[in-house]
């Protein structure tokens, strides 16, 4: 029930997010949010006098859409869901201006917690494209899911990177309607990413993909995501507005990709990098620069048994799985310090496995990073 009158909002001409929720706190619920009367409009900030009236006609009009939206999105594959659901992304709830309903096709699954934005020009240089998949593909082997904006260019190239890891998962933030495909030649791609993520929107079935879209969308890429890596931009590119978003409305890190010093498209990511943008040349810039992060909500904590002859990895204060290998890695690096050489010596692994579980085993938390190709197992007490 909750669903419907979040809806009714979001389809009323003349309140945002921002108002809405203003709306609500004052109304004491979404569904007495429905039911104001012009009088109670013109105590909200935002609104006034001028504008009560008005949006007071225009909640009373937009209840009549709701069933139809619902059934449209429905015949697109589609569902809705608001910021009462528990697969809303919990990060787009922390922003200061979060959408009131969500269109989606595909699944917002509780791993897209550790999201990570990938945005660019859509009018890169080959190099842009190259390094956009190279970092997307990193990040998904990783465990992150990569986010971006279903673009040409950059954010098509991010998509692809994801999706081309066994496990890879990627949501797209649309500028446009749920049931628009924008650009039209990504039909194939965002079949693809419903399957393996998610296509997002905020706005309604039918909508166009407008110019004054885009930054509205570009805020809900940085929401759903721990930190934005920027790849070629120009000065003028809304990966930039996605940037400024990430950093001073939403307080999350920017990551920034150098490039040639004659290319226009260099530009942005020099310029943030000046800024206090972290330089990002390789997957350990990212993982050094979001720190520690959370496991996924709901994430099992089994603890596989390898070998009988291996002993007892002591288990962490809180519930983390670790698979096979990765136990056995951490048997093999015991309490001192272990270079990548070591851990491939003594656990016979490959050396791309260990480098992949290494990344795994310090996203759980369960070692650090000391210098270099050095990592040290974190014990109890000692985890950040």
């Amino acid at each position: 029930m909750a669903l419907r009158h979040w809806l009714q909002l979001s389809l009323t001409d003349g309140i945002g997010p921002i108002l809405t929720r203003r709306l609500i706190a004052s109304a004491g619920s979404a569904e007495a949010a429905c039911r104001a009367d012009a009088a109670l409009l013109r105590s909200i900030e935002g609104i006034g006098s001028a504008k009560a009236s008005t949006i007071a006609a225009a909640l009373r009009k937009s209840v009549e859409r709701v069933d139809e939206e619902i059934d449209r999105a429905g015949n697109a594959g589609a569902r809705i869901i608001c910021s009462d659901d528990d697969e809303y992304p919990p990060l787009l709830r922390e922003i200061p201006d979060p959408p009131s309903v969500l269109y989606v096709r595909g699944a917002i699954e509780p791993r897209d917690l550790n999201g990570l934005g990938i945005v660019g020009s859509r009018k890169c240089s080959y190099y842009g494209r190259e390094q956009a998949e190279r970092f997307a593909a990193l990040l998904a082997g990783a465990g992150f899911t990569v986010v971006s904006g279903g673009a040409r260019g950059v954010d098509s190239s991010a998509h692809r990177g994801a999706l081309s890891h066994p496990s890879g998962r990627t949501i797209a933030a649309l500028g446009c309607g749920i049931d628009v495909v924008y650009p039209p030649e990504n039909a194939q791609l965002f079949a693809q990413i419903a399957e393996r993520g998610a296509l997002v929107s905020e706005f309604p079935m039918g909508s166009e993909p407008a110019r004054e879209n885009f930054p509205r969308r570009n805020r809900l890429i940085s929401g759903m995501s721990r930190g934005v890596l920027i790849v070629e931009a120009d000065q003028r590119s809304g990966a930039l507005i996605t940037a400024r978003q990430a950093y001073d409305d939403q307080g999350r890190p920017v990551f920034a990709l150098p490039g040639r010093v004659d290319n226009p498209l260099s530009a942005g990511p020099h310029q943030l990098i000046r800024d206090g943008a972290t330089l990002t040349t390789r997957l350990e810039d990212i993982l050094d620069g979001l720190g520690p992060l959370p496991q996924s909500v709901g994430e099992p904590a089994v603890f596989e048994s390898i070998a009988k002859d291996v002993k007892t990895v002591e288990t962490p204060p809180s519930p983390i799985e670790v698979t096979d290998q990765q136990k056995l890695i951490l048997v093999k690096m015991g309490d001192d310090e272990s270079s990548v050489d070591r851990i491939i010596e003594e656990t016979g692994l490959g050396a791309q496995i260990v480098l992949q579980e290494l990344t795994h085993l310090s996203l759980k938390g369960l070692i650090q990073r000391t210098s270099g190709q050095v990592y040290l197992r974190r014990r109890r007490g000692n985890r950040e």
